[in-house]
């Protein structure tokens, strides 16, 4: 289960980076909304599927309630999870 998480931080991290850095962009200066919606729904979906996984993992594992909190936390902030995975996770795979 921890590969998935690690796996699926990416992901969340990553369309996080393509919301800021493309899609928003692209809406505000060259007037496409359309991209901020496909995105946007993506990484929502993302970010549950993160928040779910995170406590099902700290579950099974163990994890003191700090850890669990933080990497609840990383989804919530730009590159959070790309940390989480780097300081958290790698050590635990």
């Amino acid at each position: 289960m921890i590969k998935a998480l690690r796996i699926l931080g990416w992901l969340e991290g990553g369309s996080l980076l393509l919301l800021m850095g493309v899609a928003m962009p692209l809406k505000y200066i060259w007037g496409h909304p359309e991209f901020v919606r496909a995105v946007g729904s993506a990484h929502g979906g993302l970010f549950i599927l993160y928040v779910v996984l995170v406590n099902a993992v700290a579950s099974s594992h163990e994890w003191p309630f700090t850890t669990r909190l933080l990497g609840m936390l990383a989804s919530v902030f730009p590159f959070g999870t790309f940390a989480f995975e780097w300081k958290f996770l790698r050590e635990k795979a």
